[in-house]
């Protein structure tokens, strides 16, 4: 299970992206989002064994005030809700760079973003 905590002063949005063979767009990692977290809520955004699936999960999430918790994986992403292939895109999105969190055999993992 993989669930975000919502430790910031501001609403937050949440994307993530877990690897997937052969993704039917193409790609091997399937992104989506969003979810959106007020002050103090949190979220599980995938149920099941973390591990089961892959050692390595990513993540990206931005505030409504502008701070942002990104890495260096950088994908398109729209402002709207998806559920797309690594590779897929459109005309309103834009690039972001999602952080690679490992998970080791850990089967659940809580992500607590704070300021």
């Amino acid at each position: 299970m993989l669930k975000f905590i919502n430790q910031y002063p501001q609403k937050l949005s949440v994307t993530i992206m877990w690897y997937t063979p052969n993704c039917v767009d193409g790609g091997d990692w399937t992104k989506k989002g969003w979810w959106n977290l007020a002050p103090g809520q949190s979220a599980v955004v995938h149920g099941g064994d973390l591990s089961d699936i892959n050692r390595y999960w990513c993540y990206f999430a931005h505030a409504a005030d502008g701070a942002f918790w990104a890495g260096d994986l950088a994908r398109q992403a729209p402002s709207r809700a998806f559920d797309w292939c690594e590779w897929t895109s459109s005309t309103d999105s834009t690039q972001i760079g999602y952080r690679m969190q490992d998970v080791g055999d850990h089967d659940d993992l809580d992500i607590t973003l704070t300021p």
